[in-house]
């Protein structure tokens, strides 16, 4: 599996692969080891901890803070709060550190009534102020929310955001904020830089109790406002170097919970104990795309992205590199997230998303782009070849890609697929060197976030400029008057207008390759907790690195042995 993202902002660099012998032997150590809160994931004692693996950071860095792009899992599931938890498995919003919220009737401001009886880790209450301080610093580091005009607090338990224009995407944004503790970050020199190592946060689990490069433990929160939630000791992460290290241990019954990718986990998982192994794969997922550098000729040519749209065979890609746990994509971009805001007639009607080599052949030649002894040639005479970027530590996307270079030898072009660690990766991404490569999308409640990424000139940023999103750099200012009309509207039925206006343009340009709706990843043993949501009972998806973590955390309960 890729790196955590979803939106891309959160991307993560990953750093370099230990051996997966190594790495099995850390699992082994880590879950046997003594110290605080020691218990291991074979423990069924009932005050065990929950034992995490991840599979794209082969070592952790003692970073919590919020606004790192390189803070430590858990940090933003864990340690911090939102003021609501939206969940993608059910959309439903689950008041949260705010108990109400409402919007101004003509869309310009927001106003939120905190829970009262929150505290702060170190004792201190959570108040408005705190809340006007994180999004005062949150603009100062990241940058963004320029649609927010001012953050004010009329009494210690109201806060409005008020807005420079009718705004109704600012809503999750806002809603989905870790909130931070203005009495510790006010007297930072510099929270960009900071690491917080000892950090003070509302979540339930906030105690660093041990700290290693593999593995980490967080302890409960002494003042959580949700004690009777803490039924979990805490929570134990364990680093791997990709996806087959980490499985080895999760089938193996050593870890409790991930979210890496695992093949043919029926045979691998499940049969090993089919009353206690279990996993959930809801379509809540981002669209998963083959994302072209529009920078770089030939990529610049709509009609050239769509032949090599044509050329792809998807189901081959969703059924042998994805295991079947994927279905493909079509022209509108949509992921299955947003199925009700889906042009089913256009979906229906879609033609460079269907894979057809004698069709993608004839649009390269009438291109420009001809075959000549079995090579497809670019314009200048030499030889039409790209290179497919992933990180080393995602197979399956690098399954993906060899099977994309597979399709591209039929038309006469000829692909390499590159696999240097994640931290590369993303890095040509965000400085717009690379060619071309497998990509996560935004992921939000309502398609705005996705359109914006991959068509909004105002995320397009220059070759050599950090982007964070969007980075093919593809705008198209007709995409914006539509993205910013979706913005202003308040009604999902003129919303719905906007965003069928937007899924016509998308199939116009062809601004990325959609390939397939990227499943939410979960999977676990109910060996030692119980209270895992279920495609009966979706209150949250089975991934462990989203908005609905803190759902699950507060939600199990440990197995009493």
């Amino acid at each position: 599996m890729a790196p955590s993202r979803i939106p891309s902002r959160r991307s993560r660099a990953v750093l370099r692969a230990v051996t997966a012998t190594a790495a099995a032997a850390l699992v082994l150590s880590a879950c046997t080891g003594g110290g605080a809160g020691s218990s291991g994931a074979g423990d069924t004692s009932g005050n065990q901890m929950l034992t995490i693996p991840r599979e794209d950071l082969a070592t952790f860095t003692r970073n919590f803070n919020p606004l790192s792009p390189q803070a430590a899992p858990m940090t933003k599931e864990a340690v911090y709060e939102p003021l609501v938890v939206h969940s993608m498995a059910d959309a439903k919003d689950t008041p949260w550190l705010a108990t109400k919220w409402e919007q101004a009737k003509d869309g310009k401001s927001l106003t939120f009534t905190l829970r009262e009886g929150v505290k702060w880790s170190d004792g201190k209450p959570l108040t408005a102020d705190d809340v006007v301080y994180t999004f005062q610093l949150r603009k100062k580091v990241l940058g963004g929310l320029e649609y927010l005009d001012k953050v004010t607090a009329a009494d210690a338990h109201t806060v409005k955001f008020s807005f420079n224009k009718p705004f109704s995407p600012g809503f999750f944004e806002i809603a989905g904020q870790s909130i931070m503790p203005k009495h510790v970050w006010s007297k930072v020199k510099d929270p960009a830089k900071f690491t917080n190592p000892n950090p003070v946060g509302t979540g339930p689990y906030t105690k660093l109790e041990s700290f290693q490069a593999q593995s980490y433990e967080l302890g409960k929160n002494p003042d959580y406002w949700q004690p009777a939630k803490q039924q979990i000791a805490g929570i134990r992460m364990l680093a791997f170097s990709g996806n087959d290290s980490a499985n080895v241990a999760f089938t193996n019954g050593e870890v409790d919970w991930t979210q890496s990718f695992i093949p043919d986990i029926e045979k691998s998982f499940v049969a090993k104990d089919k009353k206690h192994n279990h996993y959930w794969f809801p379509p809540a997922g981002a669209m998963i795309n083959w994302q072209l550098n529009t920078t770089k000729a030939p990529f610049n040519d709509p009609a050239v992205r769509k032949a090599l749209s044509m050329a792809i065979d998807r189901d081959q890609i969703t059924k042998v590199a994805m295991n079947g746990y994927a279905e493909p994509a079509d022209c509108t971009g949509l992921a299955r997230t947003y199925d009700k805001w889906r042009d089913k007639d256009l979906a229906a009607s879609c033609t460079w998303t269907t894979y057809d080599t004698d069709a993608a052949a004839k649009a390269l030649d009438a291109a420009g782009y001809k075959e000549s002894g079995g090579k497809r040639k670019l314009k200048n005479g030499k030889n039409f070849t790209l290179d497919i970027s992933v990180g080393s530590a995602s197979s399956d996307w690098i399954s993906v890609a060899n099977i994309i270079k597979q399709n591209l030898a039929k038309v006469g072009i000829t692909a390499t697929v590159k696999t240097p660690d994640w931290g590369a990766v993303v890095s040509s991404y965000e400085q717009g060197t690379f060619d071309s490569g497998i990509v996560w999308s935004n992921n939000g409640a309502t398609p705005y976030e996705y359109f914006r990424g991959v068509m909004s000139t105002v995320m397009v940023k220059p070759v050599g400029e950090k982007a964070t999103e969007n980075y093919h750099r593809f705008g198209d200012k007709k995409a914006d008057k539509l993205i910013d009309a979706f913005a202003a509207a308040a009604d999902e039925s003129e919303q719905a207008e906007q965003i069928d206006g937007l899924q016509e343009l998308y199939d116009k340009d062809a601004p990325v390759v959609p390939l397939f709706t990227g499943p939410e990843w979960g999977a676990y043993t109910d060996t030692r907790f119980t209270g895992w949501p279920t495609e009966k009972n979706p209150y949250a998806t089975l991934g462990n690195r989203n908005s609905s973590t803190i759902l699950v955390l507060t939600s199990l309960k440990p197995v009493k042995g």
